[in-house]
């Protein structure tokens, strides 16, 4: 069967899950529908494909979103995050210390696998600079799905029930609202910048991209919205799918060794976000529920969902996710070199 007509598979699935959830009322149904019922189908042997350069397009939304929520008064206040930030290398590192012993021991990775297994960075990035380091592609790419996952699902829980948050703040004001002329830049500044990004190096080319093409139009007065509600909307839609097919074709044993390793270590992840969240909040650094945004250890694209959803400020929320990015993607390279020679886990199913 042809990746277009998985494709198609997959898409029906998504649609179907989101319009079950809009039916019934549920909460995020344009996220969690399609995460649900593509989880599910892969669960039950289904087998689905990703959406390839479209979902990739899509997160260039999100890119946008960013961009455009960084005025000049929010910019002025980027100093003030000196302090919550200048905690994000000591998060990453105790995340590093516990984490590669933990699934050395726990999931029986060796120590490349491990390290990039515990590295709370991009999904995508930690695969690919895992697998270029000699880890276990399949392993991390279940890990990391299993991260985002646990995020996506528990994270607006916690929202709501501790920190007294919406999910019904509007996504951003209807198409129909806006002046064509600054969605035509919006989707200027989306290619433009996912492009151009790619074309020079950049990591996180497709959000980091758009996001700086953004901010700059922005802070030159071009733009005074973020995109229409219907493009968050959209961009929900394929992240929810994406993390739903990176389960497609997973083994019991697999669901027993890699998945609950990843979940155990989840439990690790949520105390020390917790903790680090606290500390930023009881010095007065960051108000409780951007303080949990910010540290919480989930994917770029999905922190930036969230964030929208329950109005938090988007500034302060990715600014130390960008932070904890870069420092999880600069260090990987140099404590790459002190790992030993990595080797496949003992159960690979390749073997």
């Amino acid at each position: 069967m042809k990746t277009p007509i998985l494709s198609a598979k997959t898409f029906a699935a998504a649609m179907t899950g989101a319009l079950v959830f809009w039916f019934f009322d549920f909460p995020l149904p344009f996220l969690f529908g399609p995460m649900s019922f593509c989880l599910l189908l892969a669960l039950f042997g289904q087998n689905l494909a990703g959406f390839g350069q479209i979902s990739v397009a899509a997160r260039t939304i999100l890119g946008v979103a960013v961009g455009t929520s960084l005025t000049p008064d929010v910019v002025a206040t980027i100093p003030q995050m000196a302090g919550s930030i200048a905690l994000v290398p000591i998060y990453v590192a105790l995340i590093a210390a516990i984490g590669v012993p933990f699934f050395q021991r726990v999931g029986g990775f060796d120590p490349v696998t491990s390290y990039y297994a515990a590295m709370p960075g991009g999904l995508q990035d930690m695969i690919l600079f895992g697998q270029e380091a000699g880890g276990n592609a399949r392993v991390l790419s279940l890990i990391h799905a299993t991260r985002v996952l646990v995020i996506v699902i528990l994270a607006p829980l916690i929202l709501t029930g501790v920190y007294g948050a919406s999910l019904n703040n509007p996504n951003g004001h209807p198409a129909s609202e806006l002046p064509i002329g600054e969605m035509a830049l919006m989707v200027a500044a989306a290619l433009l910048g996912w492009k151009g990004g790619e074309r020079i190096g950049l990591f996180g080319a497709s959000i980091l991209g758009p996001m700086i093409v953004s901010a700059a139009l922005t802070m030159g007065g071009f733009l005074h919205s973020r995109p229409p509600a219907e493009a968050i909307l959209t961009a929900q839609f394929f992240i929810g799918a994406g993390i739903g097919v990176h389960y497609v074709g997973v083994t019991f044993r697999e669901l027993r060794q890699v998945v609950a390793a990843g979940l155990a270590f989840m439990v690790v992840l949520a105390i020390l976000a917790a903790a680090f969240a606290e500390v930023v909040t009881l010095f007065g650094l960051a108000p409780p529920m951007e303080a949990f945004l910010a540290f919480a250890p989930g994917g770029q694209a999905e922190m930036t969902v969230l964030s929208i959803i329950v109005g938090a400020d988007l500034g302060f929320v990715i600014a130390h996710h960008l932070t904890r990015i870069v420092v999880v993607i600069v260090g990987a390279p140099i404590v790459a070199r002190w790992l030993p020679e990595s080797g496949s886990v003992p159960w690979d199913r390749k073997k």
